[in-house]
Order: structure tokens, then C-alpha cells, then sequence
């Protein structure tokens, strides 16, 4: 497998590579490091760059790899890539075709509270557009042992059993548990009531989903279902606990294009809430088996 990771030379670039590692430790992943720079066609002839800045903008993008390949431990494979191209979104876009990979990693802007998202511009242009599930760390992200544990938001909408059935699929691979996650906000006199309907409801897609089979049947005994009520999204998230190992995996919106991401009102709330990376996953997407990590790419290896 291969994980694209969106690099810039800030905090927000550290903690990319931070969950990256995390991430490829649970599943033998590869990373490619990618800076994504300006296309010097983008620039009209009016505000032309000056002569030799392409070759300085390549060479000082050279040396921020070297110095995110540095962040990497020896275990995990890396290799750095320079691509360019008209905006940094569309640019790490392409290189997740390039590479045919599994998933695209960026970090949250740097101005958020710690531990907490916020949503810059290159991100959101990703969590509308991607292809690949993409995954993102919150500021201050630190961890880079590998996951713990598998959460995933379950919701009542068309589509929501496709992504339960990812969730499952990626704790199996990863052997960790999983927990199903349904977020109530309701009036006291209704919360009872509803919180029971809604963990019947997860219970039953989750059945459902479960793999029969070894390895997947020992996931039954470590799946759970946790109601978590507020008065709103966001406190709902609050009341819930978090392990420092652990993911969230939220689908896209139902205005999605198949196969592609599209981040709706409500995962908006959650990404502000939560103190844990989100991994949002497209429409219809599948998560594919262990396989060899093709190797289409000549660009500098961080270790043979």
C-alpha cells in the first residue's frame, strides 16, 4: 500500500508525517512525500517569476524533503517527490493517481486550538474533491506508534452501511478493535427513546457487516456500539472518551460525486470537536487487500 503525504515545511507538515507513520505502521505502508509547488504557467507574462526562480523554488523544495525523509523512521519506506502544478489541492490530487495511492494525509492549519482542527483552504478543496480517503491530523498530532483502535461515525443516511463496511475491512487488516459511533442531539425527554433506536440500528448494520470467517470473526468480540447525546454535535463529541490510537472514519455527504469526498455540515462539527485524526472516505469507496506497493517512481529514496 502507499500513502500520499501533502508536506509543508511548518507544523502542520510534522504532524502529516506524524499520523502517516502511524498509519503505515498498522498496514506496511510506503509513503510518498510530496511539496507541491506553483506550475510556473500559471503566472501570466505580466507577473512573470525572475530568472532562476524556478530552480530556486525546486532546490529550497528539495531540501524541505530532506528534511521531512529525516522525520521518518527507518522501518517505514519513503520516498520525496516535487510536483507542481496550478493549486496545491489539484497538485496532490494528481500525485494520488500517480502513485495509485491508497490515501491521501495532510495536517490541520497551525492557527486551530491545540489538539483541534482547523480547515485551511488546500484542505478544504481536498475534503471536496478527493478520490482517496484523506486523512487529517489535528494540530499538535505527535503519535507515531501504530493505531489502537478504529471508530467509525455511523449515520442514518443512504451509503452509511458502504462506509461501515470500510471501517470494518481496516480494523480486520489492522487487528485492532473497532467502535461504532452514533451522535444524538435531542431534548431529554426524547434522548432515552432515540439513543435506543439508534444503537439497535448500529448493531444491526454492524452485525451485518462482521466477516463470518477467521481473522475477521475475532473482530466480533472486540466491536462495540457507543451513543454519545449533547445538545449539540459538537458536545456530543465531548462525552465521548478518545484513545490517543485512535482514528474516526466519517463518509462524504450525500451531494458527493461517486467515489469522491465531499465533507457535509454535520462532519464539519464533528472536525471541530474532535481531539483525534478524521479519516473521510468517498462515496462508494472500497478499501483494497494488502497487495505489493507498485514502485512507478524514480524520484529520491529515502533508504534501499
Amino acid at each position: 500500500m502507499r500513502y500520499v503525504v501533502g508536506y509543508s515545511a511548518n507544523a502542520r507538515g510534522r504532524d502529516a508525517i506524524n499520523l502517516a507513520v502511524s498509519l503505515a505502521r498498522g498496514r506496511g505502508a510506503a509513503l510518498d512525500l510530496v511539496v507541491a509547488i506553483p506550475d510556473a504557467g500559471v503566472f501570466n507574462a505580466a507577473h512573470a517569476p525572475a530568472a532562476g526562480y524556478d530552480s530556486y523554488l525546486h532546490q529550497q523544495a528539495s531540501e524541505w524533503l530532506d528534511e521531512a525523509l529525516a522525520m521518518v523512521p527507518a522501518d517505514v519506506p519513503a520516498k520525496a517527490h516535487i510536483r507542481s502544478g496550478e493549486s496545491d489541492a489539484q497538485t496532490l490530487i494528481e500525485a494520488c493517481d500517480e502513485f495509485l495511492a491508497d490515501m491521501l494525509i495532510i495536517g490541520a492549519t497551525s492557527n486551530g486550538l491545540f489538539k483541534r482542527f482547523t480547515v485551511g483552504s488546500v484542505a478544504s478543496a481536498l475534503l471536496h474533491a478527493a478520490t482517496v480517503p484523506v486523512a487529517l491530523a489535528p494540530h499538535g498530532y505527535h503519535r507515531r506508534e501504530a493505531l489502537t483502535r478504529v471508530s467509525c461515525g455511523l449515520g442514518d443516511r443512504p451509503g452509511a452501511e458502504k462506509l461501515l463496511d470500510f471501517a470494518v475491512s481496516m480494523a480486520v487488516n489492522r487487528e485492532v478493535p473497532l467502535r461504532v459511533v452514533s451522535l444524538l442531539t435531542l431534548d431529554d425527554a426524547d434522548s432515552a427513546e432515540a439513543a435506543e433506536a439508534a444503537r439497535a440500528y448500529a448493531n444491526k448494520h454492524l452485525a451485518a457487516a462482521l466477516p463470518a470467517d477467521a481473522p475477521g470473526g475475532a473482530l466480533a468480540s472486540k466491536a462495540d456500539v457507543v451513543v454519545a447525546q449533547g445538545r449539540s454535535v459538537e458536545e456530543a463529541v465531548d462525552r465521548l472518551e478518545w484513545e490517543s490510537g485512535e482514528v474516526l472514519l466519517i463518509g462524504s455527504s450525500r451531494l458527493a460525486r461517486h467515489r469522491s469526498i465531499f465533507l457535509g455540515s454535520t462532519a464539519n462539527r464533528i472536525l471541530r470537536a474532535l481531539p483525534v485524526p478524521m479519516i473521510v472516505v468517498p462515496s462508494d469507496y472500497e478499501l483494497k487487500n494488502l497487495s505489493p506497493s507498485p514502485s512507478n517512481d524514480t524520484s529520491r529514496e529515502a533508504r534501499a
